[in-house]
């Protein structure tokens, strides 16, 4: 499946600015980062007299939307307000900008309707802002959509509030039915697929953030441009994406994007910030969602939303990967975590002991005691991979019961989580964190953070691969052990779910120059 030729989508950024200058510098700022135009939302303005608004119309260096929003902009009286909306909104009509934005009720006053109408070139965008009274449907929306579009509008908007990412299906399907050009927006970090999927579903423009600042529900205008390349996609672009929560710290759409570009392959791959697993994959169940990252706190809750799951991840009770099969649509989970890590602690050992590149059917883990801290989905893949290479499996977590359940199903112990920075029982340990402790925004924490107890372990390997190298990783190395970075699994699961993905090979020596490069 090849990648489609480019479309011809819009990428916009937002500007909301107090002066004439300020807005001026962002449209420049704009540029630099490869926005095709720019909407000047000129509510966030101050100004005195509407020249002003006509020197910055007059003379942009992007195409330009010209809002002005009633719901932000009370400053003063309605009426006074709603007066300083209609002059703004006709001066660019007058001055033939490229677009100008308004609300559902400014669009509907009677006197700005007969401005509409008499028109010249630009082309009129009409909003509607939905802001509770529940979750979203096709025919809520479709009711908005068609008292919009009887204003005469060219182009439709509609920014919703959502609190969960499954309130955009019926959001999706109003992109792909509607007749009129849409532009969908969806409010908070649970609406960030609305901008990144929108191009396959047929949406207008999209929308990115400028400068690299942290938007809820918005990327990044130099993610679009770098990392997702939304002019590629088409309605027959395949969607990936990491099934977590939280989905921040993922660096899986850096690497697959370009490794789906790379092979040519018509795929797009997305953070998807799930709060309930079985309502997710209940709402996306059809075949445009092709493969899932699934992450924390989901690995072991997927399992029961699978249609079947490989014999490893089902003795391990977690899926880090599920493929939705092409030919009769059922969703396959398998385990990609489990060889990953092991294979990299057993890779560094062997080249810390000398032997790297000599046959041997006994891993040099074998015999050894195996410390795991954590037993969520990473770490139940830890000591099930650990038990089968012949380790003796020491569990810790701070929830007890889960750590005691673990280890029953591996032959091995649990012990309680405060006890972790006393055991040291013998030298040439192996100590694995498998828990989210030490990962941005805590990357001052560490699993175990007395240096002395790290000197009893002959590796330590870390999971949290955001920082790259982590408290635990750099205190062990203080203290003579080898270090395996959260990094070098992340490469060999990512080689794994790509294959799951496109049915093929990955680009090995790609995408790890690639992930190399990033971190």
């Amino acid at each position: 499946m090849e990648v489609a030729a480019k479309n011809s989508l819009l990428v916009c950024t937002q500007l909301e600015c107090e002066t004439t200058e300020e807005m001026q510098a962002s449209i420049e700022q704009a540029k630099v980062e490869g926005a095709d135009l720019v909407e000047l939302c000129i509510d966030s303005m101050e100004f005195s007299h509407i020249s002003e608004v006509d020197k910055l119309i007059q003379h942009p260096t992007l195409p330009a939307i010209v809002s002005y929003r009633l719901k932000s902009s009370r400053k003063s009286s309605d009426e006074a307000c709603k007066n300083t909306c209609l002059q703004v909104l006709r001066r660019a009509l007058d001055l033939d900008v490229e677009f100008v934005e308004m609300d559902y009720e400014v669009a509907s006053d009677p006197l700005m309707s007969e401005i509409i109408y008499s028109r010249s070139n630009t082309k009129i965008i009409v909003s509607s802002y939905l802001n509770g009274g529940g979750k979203p449907t096709t025919e809520k929306l479709g009711d908005v959509i068609a008292c919009m579009q009887a204003t005469g509008a060219d182009v439709m908007k509609l920014e919703i509030a959502v609190d969960s990412i499954t309130d955009l299906a019926p959001v999706f399907e109003m992109l792909t039915h509607c007749q009129v050009p849409l532009i969908a927006l969806a409010v908070g970090s649970r609406g960030l697929i609305s901008q990144l999927l929108g191009p396959k579903f047929g949406g207008f423009l999209v929308y990115g953030s400028l400068g690299g600042k942290s938007v809820p529900g918005l990327p990044t205008l130099v993610s679009l441009k770098q990392v997702y390349q939304l002019e590629h996609i088409n309605p027959d672009t395949k969607i990936f994406g990491l099934v977590s929560n939280p989905v921040g710290h993922s660096k899986g759409p850096i690497l697959h994007n370009p490794a789906f570009r790379h092979t040519r392959f018509n795929g797009i791959y997305v953070p998807m910030l799930v709060d309930d697993v079985k309502e997710f994959f209940r709402t996306y169940s059809g075949t445009d969602f092709a493969g899932f990252s699934v992450g924390i706190p989901h690995k072991e809750p997927a399992v029961a939303c699978c249609d079947e799951v490989h014999p490893l991840a089902k003795s391990i009770g977690a899926v880090n990967t599920i493929i939705r099969r092409p030919i009769d649509g059922k969703l396959v989970g398998y385990n990609t975590d489990c060889e990953s890590a092991i294979s990299a602690i057993e890779d560094a050992l062997r080249e810390r002991q000398g032997i790297n590149g000599v046959a041997s059917h006994t891993s040099p883990i074998a015999g050894k005691i195996f410390v795991l801290v954590g037993a969520g989905g990473a770490g139940r893949a830890l000591a099930f991979g650990a038990k089968s290479r012949g380790a003796r499996v020491i569990i810790f977590n701070r929830n007890y019961e889960r750590a005691k359940a673990l280890a029953d199903a591996v032959s091995g112990e649990a012990l309680h989580f405060e006890y972790l920075h006393e055991f040291f029982p013998e030298k040439g340990m192996i100590l694995a964190n498998a828990s989210a402790i030490g990962m941005e925004p805590n990357s001052d924490q560490s699993p175990v953070p007395k240096v002395e107890a790290l000197k009893a372990y002959e590796l330590v390997f870390d999971a949290v691969y955001t920082p790259r190298n982590t408290r635990l990783l750099r205190e062990a190395a203080e203290v003579g052990a080898t270090v395996v970075s959260g990094v070098e699994m992340f490469i060999r699961q990512a080689l794994g779910q790509f294959r799951l993905f496109t049915g093929g090979l990955a680009p090995e020596d790609f995408m790890r120059k690639l992930v190399l490069e990033q971190f």
